[in-house]
């Protein structure tokens, strides 16, 4: 109160500057800057009357005029943010085209800052805001992997226990999920889980992102990998792409790596105390409580993983090529032949394919290298008597010791 009455007075009675009163009194050059434009706004003159006190003068410079309430604010008409999020996901789908849709039917809605702003709101609240931002358009991309548990599979006969795997497929967009169970992770039960995996979804994606293990990728490269020659010959037939992930890199594949979590969890834990005698029965097990976990709706989206699928991914998806399993070795060109899988009990055709270099699964390619390296020349099937001793006698190819039964194409030699 008394700074009041001395900045009037340095001001009116010395005419000193802002910054020489500010100095005198000990305040900020705004504030006395502050108190003179105050003093004519209100038409104040010095000296001000004798009656005038303190208390008046403070309550005359800082009793501001009050100002006019603001007015209401407009609750405008939100967005169902759970469909925003679910449009764009389609193909060519963005956030502006969003909004012009949403203005066109709501004029006095929000400008596209506020309406970017809120779905960034409503995506944090709903903890849909992750560490690596992902886009994963409908039918593009379709995430494999195998499981860290496993399934144990008891032999009948001799009780042994033997390992089975689990194999996961999960598309990008929908979450739409497969899961298998297969003997080993070699490349004929690859190859065989992607075929049965694509026949589930109905169609093919365009790319197929697997993680770099050696059965599908022979050289892991972060620019450059260098792909199994099966699995080239296999994505050629389907009209897909192999883009492995890098190396050490989770979260390149974080869609499957989370369903690989929730397979373990959904699906194989509850199993845990069952005995399967093979991969039949497994499979079913597997494949009653995979469908249940694809029905089940989303928590905090709309709907659940096979309506996002019939919605967004299956129509994207495209047609599937008749498949071509393994074959004979040494068939002909054009020849047929019906083959049943033991582990799954699935019957499919295999048509050799014409022309020369024909789609064969590595099982094949090992089997020809071991037989070859296994056939042994007559000269190592004599036995050759030592020195001095009266003749000899050369055994034929079937009683030789030394000989290995192979077979090829069907027809056993030696």
């Amino acid at each position: 109160m008394r700074k009041i009455r001395e900045v009037l007075r340095l001001h009116h009675e010395l005419h000193l500057s802002a910054r020489k009163i500010a100095s005198s009194c000990t305040l900020g050059r705004d504030t006395v800057r502050r108190y003179l434009e105050r003093a004519r706004a209100i038409n104040f003159t010095w000296p001000p009357p004798a009656d005038m006190d303190d208390a008046t003068l403070e309550a005359l410079f800082h009793d501001q005029p009050t100002a006019p309430p603001p007015p209401p604010s407009v609750k405008h008409e939100l967005p169902d943010w759970a469909g925003v999020e679910r449009e764009l996901k389609r193909k060519g789908v963005t956030r502006l085209l969003l909004w012009r849709e949403y203005i066109a039917v709501h004029p006095d809605g929000y400008q596209y800052s506020s309406f970017a702003q809120k779905f960034r709101d409503w995506k944090r609240s709903n903890g849909l805001n992750v560490t690596m931002r992902q886009s994963h358009k409908a039918g593009e991309k379709l995430f494999v992997d195998y499981a860290g548990m496993t399934v144990p599979i008891t032999d009948r006969v001799t009780g042994e226990v033997n390992a089975a795997q689990v194999f996961v497929a999960t598309l990008g967009a929908s979450n739409y999920t497969y899961v298998e169970v297969t003997h080993t992770q070699n490349l004929e039960d690859w190859l065989g889980a992607h075929r049965r995996a694509l026949e589930y979804f109905g169609g093919a994606p365009r790319v197929i992102v697997p993680d770099n293990l050696k059965t599908g990728v022979t050289s892991p490269h972060r620019y450059e990998p260098e792909i199994n020659r099966a699995y080239t010959e296999f994505a050629e037939h389907y009209g897909v792409a192999i883009i492995p992930t890098r190396v050490r890199k989770p979260r390149d594949k974080a869609k499957v790596e989370v369903h690989v979590q929730i397979v373990e969890r959904e699906l194989l834990a509850p199993l845990r105390n069952r005995t399967f005698f093979d991969l039949a029965d497994a499979n079913t097990a597997v494949r009653e409580r995979l469908e249940a976990l694809n029905d089940r709706p989303f928590q905090k989206l709309s709907g659940s993983r096979r309506s996002a699928f019939l919605e967004l991914d299956q129509p994207e998806l495209r047609p599937c090529r008749p498949s071509r399993t393994r074959c004979r070795s040494g068939a002909k060109p054009g020849s047929a032949s019906i083959t049943t899988s033991r582990s799954t009990g699935i019957t499919t055709a295999c048509i050799t394919a014409t022309r020369s270099r024909t789609w064969r699964c590595a099982w094949q390619a090992r089997r020809s290298r071991s037989s070859t390296r296994a056939r042994a020349s007559p000269r190592m099937c004599e036995r050759r008597t030592p020195r001095g001793s009266k003749g000899g006698t050369r055994p034929s190819p079937s009683t030789c010791p030394n000989r290995t039964s192979v077979t090829t194409a069907g027809t056993p030699r030696g």
